[in-house]
């Protein structure tokens, strides 16, 4: 039987590499525009990783209570580069508010190159999964990162660095899963990441996981 995802869409970028992905994991893939419908009857969300902040943040705003109450309920969810970013409370990036699950801010990369685009190293590796999927090279596309406050930085569970830079490569709050990278577009370790939180998020019990 096939997992029920939902895949928020901000209205941002295409979506077929990621959802091909998700399906390649045993998922069936649900797309929606609606922040509240988003966490309704499925069994993980996922935010996308194409866009900028503010406008993904507008979209959000209708149901980011809703949402933020479902991710504390323990529904599993996947943010991707952009996605990973709305995990954080604001963006220098523009106007808005993210879902504000882990405290911090996203700010500019201080780097003489960008946007970041291609391969890096995932450094300080403490996330299961991609231990699982042996993932520590990954694909990048971004010229912002999130900078958590000091009391959040637990929440960071892999690191990378460009052009000096070090910044948090991926982030964890307890079912939430946050990538600055594109695991998508990270070869066959990438879409093997994204099968085992696909396998984990299968393990969470029912009732914590389909919101009516």
């Amino acid at each position: 039987m096939s997992l029920p995802v939902t895949l928020f869409d901000y209205g941002a970028g295409n979506l077929h590499s990621l959802v091909k992905a998700l399906e390649v994991g045993g998922a069936a893939v649900r797309v929606t525009a609606d922040p509240v419908d988003a966490v309704r009857n499925t069994a993980a969300l996922i935010l996308p990783g194409v866009g900028a902040f503010a406008p993904a943040a507008a979209r959000l705003a209708p149901g980011r209570e809703a949402m933020r109450a479902a991710l504390a309920d323990g529904l599993p969810a996947l943010g991707i580069c952009l996605g990973m970013q709305l995990l954080f409370e604001s963006s220098e990036e523009g106007p808005g508010s993210g879902l504000g699950i882990i405290a911090g801010r996203v700010e500019k990369l201080t780097a003489a190159r960008l946007p970041q685009i291609g391969w890096n190293r995932l450094e300080e590796i403490r996330e299961p999964l991609l231990e699982t999927a042996q993932l520590d090279t990954a694909y990048y596309a971004n010229s912002f990162a999130c900078r958590p406050v000091p009391d959040a930085a637990d929440c960071v569970t892999a690191w990378s660095t460009h052009d000096g830079d070090r910044f948090p490569a991926a982030v964890r709050w307890h079912r939430v899963i946050g990538t600055q990278f594109h695991p998508e577009k990270s070869s066959a370790p990438g879409v093997a990441f994204i099968c085992a939180f696909l396998q984990d998020a299968a393990t969470v019990p029912t009732p914590n996981r389909i919101t009516a």
